[in-house]
C-alpha cells in the first residue's frame, strides 16, 4: 500500500484558550474519500484548514504527501486543493481572471487551465457559480487531495461527479451529509 496523500497524528488546535479541535488521527489514501463529522462548524472548519495546511497545528502533526505545511507550504500547495465552505464573490465575467491568476499559482499554462475550467463548469451545470468557482479552481491544478470544508448535502452529486480519483477529504456537521460524501465511518465529537 501506497503512503497516505494525508496524515494527521494528534492535531489539536486551542485558539484564545479553547480547544477547537481536539487530538484528531487520521490517515487518507489516494482514490478514498474521508469524511469527518463534527458537532460544530467551527471545529469543523479548522480541522479542514489543518488538512489543507492553511492553519498550524498548535500539537501533533499533519502530512501533506510527505510534506509538512509548517516547512515546505509551497510543495503542500501543489497536492492539494482546498474548498471554503462559504461561496466566492466573483462575478461570473471575472472567472477567467480568476483562472488565469490560479494558473499563474500553480504554472500552469493559462489556456489550458480556461479550457480545463469551462469543461469542469460544463460538468457543474446545476450548480450555482458561486459555489462551483471555487471547486473549479482547487481542481485545475489536478490535486492529489481536494479538501471540502463543510460541503452542501445538494452539492454532493455533482461534486463527487468531476472529481475523479481525486483523494477527498471533507469536514461536516450533519450525518446525512457526510454519508453523501462517503457512505465510510465518521466521528462526531461533543
Amino acid at each position: 500500500m501506497s503512503a497516505p496523500v494525508l496524515r494527521m497524528r494528534d492535531v489539536t488546535h486551542v485558539a484564545n484558550g479553547e480547544i477547537v479541535v481536539a487530538a484528531t488521527s487520521l490517515d487518507v489514501f489516494a482514490d478514498t474519500q474521508c469524511a469527518i463529522l463534527r458537532a460544530s462548524a467551527r471545529e469543523a472548519a479548522m480541522l479542514a484548514m489543518l488538512a489543507a495546511g492553511q492553519a498550524r497545528p498548535s500539537s501533533g502533526a499533519v502530512l501533506i504527501g510527505e510534506y509538512d505545511p509548517r516547512v515546505q507550504p509551497v510543495h503542500c500547495k501543489r497536492i492539494v486543493g482546498f474548498v471554503p465552505h462559504d461561496p466566492l464573490p466573483i462575478a461570473p465575467s471575472m472567472f477567467s481572471r480568476y483562472i488565469d491568476y490560479r494558473a499563474a499559482l500553480w504554472d500552469i499554462d493559462a489556456r489550458r487551465a480556461r479550457a480545463h475550467a469551462a469543461l469542469l463548469l460544463e460538468r457543474l451545470g446545476g450548480l450555482h457559480e458561486a459555489f462551483a468557482y471555487p471547486l473549479v479552481a482547487a481542481l485545475i491544478s489536478s490535486p492529489e487531495l481536494l479538501v471540502l470544508d463543510r460541503p452542501q448535502l445538494a452539492h454532493a452529486p455533482d461534486i463527487l461527479s468531476v472529481t475523479g480519483r481525486v483523494a477527498i477529504f471533507s469536514t461536516h456537521v450533519d450525518a446525512a451529509c457526510a454519508r453523501a460524501y462517503t457512505p465510510f465511518a465518521c466521528e462526531k465529537r461533543a
